[in-house]
C-alpha cells in the first residue's frame, strides 16, 4: 500500500472545529494519520502544501446535470470537471432532467454515464414522483436498490397534500431522505423577485417571504405526521427560521440547507434586470440575508449548498420575467464562500461544516471529515489570492454566473478523490 504525507498544511477541519498547521497521511486512498508540525512520518510521496488550507472535498447537494435531454447545457463530463476545479468531491445530482430520474431504468443510465466521464463521486437523488407532476409516487424501494441517495421533485411543490403525506410515510417505512422545496406555489407561481420597494419599483412580479415560511409550515405539519427523514433544500428568509427552529427543537428528523447566491447576494444585485441573478427562490432582502449567515453560525441551517443550474445564452437573454431562473455554482461556489470568512461572518472550521461534513453526515457518508479512516476526498486552496472572475474560463458548458467580472479572493489548487489528483491549477 503506498501513502502520501501532505507536510507543511493549514488543517480545517470541521469535525473538530480545528483550524492549525500539521500534516495528513494517507494509505490506499483513506486518511491513516494526522498530527502537528514537527512529528511528520515517513511516507512513499510527499505533498509540500506551502502553508495552504487543507480541508475536506466539499460534498455538494442539488447539483442539475442536464443528461439525459439538455446536454448542450451540461453533462457529467463538463460538470465533473467544474466539480473538480471548484473543489467539489461529491456531486449530489438532482432528478429535474428531461426525461427526468424516476425509474430504476434511467438511474442506472445516468449511474453510468457519470462513472465513466467524472473524475469526482456522483450520488443521484431521484424523484419522489413519478414525472415531478405529484400525483402518484415513485418506486422508492427499487430506486433505492439501482442507489439513489435522496427523493426528491425538486422546485415542484406537492400541492396535493395527500400524496405527499403517503410519499413520507412510505419513506419512513425505508429510511429514505426526501428533500423539499418549501413554498406556498400559489403566491409564488410567476414571481421573479422577493416582495419590496425595489420589487416595486423595477415592476417586477414578486412573492412574499412569507410564501417560504407557509411551504416549510405546512412540511413540518406532515412530518409530525410522519415521523420522515426530511430535508428542505433552500431557507432563504428570516421569516421561515423560528418555523425550522421549532421543528428542530421537538425533535423532529429535519436539516436545512441554502444556497451560495442567497449568502452573497441580495435583491438590489438584480440591478438593470440583470438576468444572470434571477435564482429560485428570488434573491432576498439584505437583513435576510444576514439572518440566514447567522443561521448557518449557529448551526440552525446545516448545508451550504451551489444549486447549481446551467443554462444556456437564449433561455438567460430574455426580459428578466421571462428568463429562466439557475446559476452555474460549484466552480465558484469555494470563493464565493470564501466572502463569509473574509467578511468575518464564518470560520473557516464553521464553512466547511457546512460545505463538507454536514452533508456527507445527511446522507451517511463518512466523508466530509480528516478523521482517520475517512475517504481522501480533499481540497487544497489558497484562501486569500484575488482575481477576477471570468465567465468564459468556467469548465461549465453554461456560463450563466453572476459573478461574472467580480472580484474574488480565494482559488482551489488542488482537489484530491480518494488520494489521487483530480486537478491542479
Amino acid at each position: 500500500m503506498t501513502t502520501t504525507l501532505f507536510t507543511n498544511a493549514r488543517l480545517i477541519d470541521p469535525e473538530a472545529g480545528t483550524d492549525h498547521q500539521g500534516w495528513l497521511l494517507l494509505r490506499d486512498g483513506r486518511i491513516a494519520d494526522k498530527g502537528t508540525a514537527g512529528d511528520e512520518p515517513a511516507a512513499d510521496e510527499k505533498v509540500d502544501c506551502g502553508g495552504q488550507c487543507l480541508a475536506p472535498g466539499i460534498v455538494d447537494i442539488g447539483i442539475k446535470v442536464c443528461e439525459p435531454g439538455e446536454r448542450h447545457k451540461e453533462s457529467y463530463k463538463s460538470a465533473g470537471r467544474a466539480a473538480a476545479a471548484g473543489g467539489v468531491t461529491t456531486m449530489i445530482t438532482r432528478p429535474d432532467t428531461t426525461p427526468c430520474i424516476d425509474t430504476p431504468e434511467a438511474l442506472e443510465f445516468i449511474t453510468r454515464r457519470a462513472q465513466a466521464d467524472a473524475p469526482v463521486k456522483v450520488l443521484p437523488m431521484a424523484a419522489l414522483t413519478k414525472g415531478r407532476e405529484g400525483r402518484e409516487m415513485t418506486e422508492i424501494g427499487f430506486l433505492m436498490d439501482a442507489g439513489a441517495v435522496a427523493f426528491t421533485d425538486c422546485d415542484h411543490v406537492l400541492t396535493e397534500t395527500k400524496v405527499f403525506s403517503r410519499a413520507l410515510t412510505y419513506a419512513k417505512s425505508l429510511d429514505a431522505l426526501v428533500v423539499a422545496h418549501p413554498q406556498e406555489p400559489g403566491l409564488s407561481k410567476g414571481a421573479a423577485a422577493t416582495s419590496g420597494k425595489f420589487a416595486s419599483l423595477r415592476g417586477l412580479p414578486a412573492v412574499s417571504p412569507m410564501a417560504e415560511r407557509m411551504g416549510l409550515d405546512r412540511d413540518i405539519a406532515l412530518l409530525e405526521m410522519t415521523g420522515a427523514k426530511y430535508h428542505a433544500d433552500q431557507i432563504t428568509t428570516a421569516r421561515a427560521l423560528p418555523a425550522l427552529e421549532r421543528a428542530k427543537r421537538n425533535g423532529l428528523d429535519i436539516t436545512a440547507g441554502t444556497s451560495i447566491h442567497h449568502l452573497t447576494l441580495n435583491e438590489l444585485d438584480v440591478a438593470d434586470y440583470r438576468t444572470f441573478f434571477k435564482v429560485k427562490p428570488p434573491l432576498r432582502a439584505e437583513d435576510d440575508r444576514l439572518a440566514v449567515i447567522e443561521a448557518v453560525k449557529s448551526g440552525l441551517i446545516d448545508i451550504i449548498s451551489s444549486m447549481h443550474t446551467p443554462q444556456d445564452e437564449e433561455s438567460k437573454r430574455l426580459p428578466f420575467e421571462e428568463a429562466a431562473a439557475g446559476a452555474v455554482a460549484m466552480e465558484t461556489l469555494l470563493p464565493a464562500a470564501l466572502r463569509l470568512y473574509h467578511g468575518e461572518y464564518l470560520d473557516l472550521p464553521t464553512l466547511f461544516r457546512a460545505l463538507s461534513l454536514n452533508p456527507a453526515n445527511r446522507l451517511g457518508l463518512t466523508s466530509g471529515r480528516l478523521s482517520k479512516g475517512a475517504p481522501a476526498d480533499l481540497v487544497l486552496f489558497d484562501p486569500d489570492v484575488p482575481f477576477v472572475l471570468d465567465r468564459f474560463k468556467l469548465h461549465s458548458k453554461s456560463q450563466n454566473t453572476p459573478f461574472d467580472g467580480q472580484r474574488m479572493q480565494g482559488r482551489v489548487l488542488a482537489t484530491y478523490v480518494a488520494g489521487n489528483p483530480v486537478y491542479r491549477s
